[in-house]
C-alpha cells in the first residue's frame, strides 16, 4: 500500500516543541509545511519533559498566538532558592535582570496548545508516520521518506527541518565527513516524580545536600514535580513512594519548613548528559532542538533552546523562500550554536555546583561547591550572572 507523495515548501520531521513551533511560525508567514511524527498524538501530548520557560519563550508563544492558556494557568516566578548547609537563599532574578522572569508551564501543555492550533487550522500533521530516510540534500528538492498507517509516504520540499530529537534520523542524514559531535556523560541521574501534592514553596528550590542534589518544583498549585540525584545505574523499582518522600524530606530539610507529601502519579529516572552536534545546516537540511544538542536539565534550557532554534530557523527560512535572501540561512548554524554553547556552559556550571560527585571520596569537591554557592548568594555580581542566564539572555 502507498500513501503517496506530498509536495510542500518545508518538510518538518518531529512534532516536539521545535517542530511544532517552527510549523506554527511558517504557517503565520504563509509558507506551506508538512510535519511527520512517528508517535501517536496521545503519546506526544503526554510526554513529561521540561516545565520551566524563559521570558523569550513566553514572548514567542505570544507572538504565535498560542499563549491564552499559558496566561491563565502558568505560574510566573521572579526568583529561585538555593538551599545548602540547611539554609535557604533567594536569588531575586526579576530584580537582578530588570524585571525578567520565568514561567512554570509544562512542555506537555505547550505541545497540546500547538497541536490544537495546527489541527484547528488544517495544517498537515501526520502522526504515527515514521521518517525512514532523508535524501537528496544537495539538490533543489530534498525528500523525506516515511512510513505511516496508510503505507509509504514521500514528502518533497525545498528545505527539510530535522526536529526529531536525539534518537531521530535527522542528524544521521548528515555525511560522516561533515558531522562533528562532542558530549559528556555525568556520573548521576535524576529520579523525578509527579505528585498530587500542593507545592511546599512558592518558587523552585535547588538543594545541595550531603546526601545528594534535590529539586523542588511544581506543575500547578495542586501538582508537585520533584527530583532526587541518584546513581545512573539505579532502578526505579528500588524506590518506593515512601522511600522517595523520606529522601526528599531529608535532603530538603531546613528549620521551620515542611515538605508536603501526596500520592505519586508518575516516576522515572533520567540520565544526565551534554551533547552538541554541528553544523546545524548541511545543504537543504537543518537541525533544531534535541537533534543537535542536549543539556542536563539543571539549568532548564532544553525546551528553551528548542524554541530559540525554531525562532531563528523560521526567520531564516522566511527570508530565503519569500525574499530569496539566504543570508540568515547561511548563518543559522553559527548563530544558533552561540546560544547553544552559552546554555551548555550555564547548565554544566549549575549541574556541577549542585550535584555530589561520587568520586569525591575526601570531600574536597563538596567544600568547593559550598564555597561557590556561598559566593553566589553573597555577591550581587555572581547572583546576577546566575539570574541573567536562568531567565534567558536576550542576545547571545
Amino acid at each position: 500500500m502507498s500513501a503517496g507523495r506530498i509536495d510542500t515548501r518545508v518538510a518538518i520531521v518531529g512534532a516536539g516543541p521545535a517542530g511544532l513551533l517552527l510549523g506554527r511560525s511558517l504557517d503565520l508567514a504563509g509558507i506551506d509545511n508538512v510535519i511527520v511524527e512517528s508517535q501517536t498524538r496521545e503519546h506526544v501530548e503526554a510526554r513529561q519533559r521540561a516545565g520551566l520557560i524563559e521570558q523569550g519563550t513566553v514572548d514567542l508563544l505570544a507572538e504565535l498566538g498560542v499563549d491564552a492558556r499559558l496566561r491563565r494557568e502558568g505560574l510566573v516566578h521572579g526568583g529561585i532558592e538555593l538551599r545548602f548547609a540547611g539554609q535557604g537563599h533567594r536569588i531575586a532574578m526579576d530584580e537582578l535582570t530588570g524585571g525578567r522572569t520565568v514561567t512554570v508551564y509544562a512542555q506537555t501543555e505547550i505541545v497540546r496548545d500547538l497541536v490544537a492550533a495546527r489541527l484547528a487550522e488544517g495544517g498537515p500533521l501526520h502522526f504515527e508516520t515514521e521518517a525512514t530516510a532523508i535524501k537528496d540534500l544537495d539538490g533543489k528538492r530534498p525528500v523525506v521518506r516515511a512510513r505511516g498507517p496508510e503505507g509509504e509516504l514521500e514528502v518533497r520540499a525545498e528545505l527539510v527541518a530535522a526536529c526529531d530529537g536525539f534518537h531521530g534520523i535527522g542528524r544521521g542524514a548528515l555525511p560522516e565527513r561533515v558531522l562533528r559531535t562532542v558530549g559528556r556523560e555525568y556520573p548521576y541521574a535524576w529520579l523525578g516524580i509527579l505528585a498530587d501534592a500542593p507545592p511546599s514553596c512558592d518558587e523552585l528550590i535547588y538543594c545541595h545536600s550531603p546526601r545528594g542534589f534535590a529539586l523542588h518544583s511544581m506543575r500547578s498549585p495542586e501538582v508537585g514535580r520533584l527530583y532526587l540525584q541518584v546513581d545512573p545505574e539505579e532502578q526505579i523499582e528500588n524506590w518506593s513512594d515512601a522511600r522517595i518522600w523520606e529522601e526528599l524530606a531529608a535532603r530538603l530539610a531546613t528549620d521551620g519548613w515542611t515538605l508536603t507529601e501526596g500520592p505519586v502519579t508518575e516516576k522515572s529516572i533520567t540520565q544526565m548528559r551534554s551533547f552538541v552536534a554541528w553544523p546545524m545546516r548541511h545543504g537543504r537540511l537543518l537541525l533544531a532542538g534535541d537533534a543537535a544538542h542536549i543539556v542536563p536539565p539543571t539549568g532548564a534550557k532544553g525546551l528553551n533552546l528548542a524554541a530559540a532554534d525554531a525562532r531563528l530557523l523560521a526567520e531564516a527560512i522566511a527570508a530565503s523562500l519569500l525574499r530569496a535572501d539566504d543570508t540568515l540561512l547561511d548563518a543559522y548554524s553559527e548563530t544558533a550554536l552561540r546560544r547553544v554553547w552559552r546554555a551548555q556552559d550555564f547548565s554544566y556550571w549549575m549541574t556541577t555546583m549542585l550535584h555530589l560527585d561520587p568520586a569525591d571520596e575526601g570531600g574536597y569537591g563538596r567544600r568547593l561547591q559550598e564555597a561557590r554557592l556561598a559566593y553566589v548568594c553573597s555577591s550581587e555580581a555572581a547572583a546576577r550572572t546566575l539570574a541573567e542566564n536562568y531567565v534567558g539572555l536576550e542576545r547571545v
